[in-house]
């Protein structure tokens, strides 16, 4: 997972950075995190600071290898974070460049895209994070819903599948890196975008008059 575009605490403790936040901001915060511990595999995941934000990660004594980009340390399962504007919830799933993609990083999204829509919430989603400024606004059963789903094992073998598919296929193209990057960045937009603002961005249809005759018929 990338974490970039954020602020970054340097408390050592879930305690301390807790204890660091606005009450109102910590109240929203602790929220989001009982429905992550209350669904959450706790023989295979860990919580602590990482990143300069709350993090649940798979420790080393279940996955040994740890993150890819930094084997020292432990692979991120889920993160959660206050910003300056807003508040962030890092899920296990990406928006992939096909929405419509059959492997199981596809179906999870399809899924969690069309469980968070009949809850009635609205989704601010970026690549990986749902953005919020309150709980009330985020579809937390869905949340809970994602984690529970994800039991430790089940996301190590999901994140290894990925790994070792990604090394075979070797370093990307950069056009299909932009087609990729392009691709969620629509998808991004079909989520936010309302019949209000589709209407506000329809491209507007002028009809031009008819010609006039410079001259006589021939």
């Amino acid at each position: 997972m990338q974490y970039g575009g954020r602020m970054q605490s340097k408390a050592t403790s879930v305690a301390e950075y807790l204890k660091t936040l606005p009450a109102e901001r910590r109240a929203e915060i602790e929220r989001v995190r009982d429905v992550v511990n209350r669904n959450l595999d706790h023989e295979g995941y860990e919580e602590g600071m990482s990143y300069g934000m709350i993090c649940w990660v798979v420790p080393h004594r279940v996955f040994p290898a740890g993150y890819h980009c930094k084997p020292e340390q432990a692979l991120p399962f889920m993160a959660l974070a206050s910003q300056k504007n807003y508040c962030s919830v890092y899920v296990p799933i990406v928006v992939p460049a096909d929405v419509a993609a059959q492997d199981a990083q596809g179906k999870l999204y399809a899924w969690f895209v069309e469980a968070w829509k009949k809850s009635g919430k609205k989704l601010d989603m970026g690549k990986c994070c749902v953005r919020f400024k309150r709980a009330d606004e985020l579809a937390l059963d869905v949340i809970g819903e994602l984690v529970a789903r994800l039991p430790a094992k089940k996301f190590v073998a999901s994140y290894v599948a990925a790994r070792d598919a990604q090394a075979k296929r070797g370093p990307k193209p950069r056009a299909e890196i932009r087609a990729e990057v392009a691709a969620r960045a629509a998808a991004r937009t079909a989520v936010k975008k309302t019949p209000k603002t589709a209407a506000k961005t329809a491209p507007k249809v002028t009809k031009r008059a008819p010609r006039k005759s410079s001259g006589a018929a021939r």
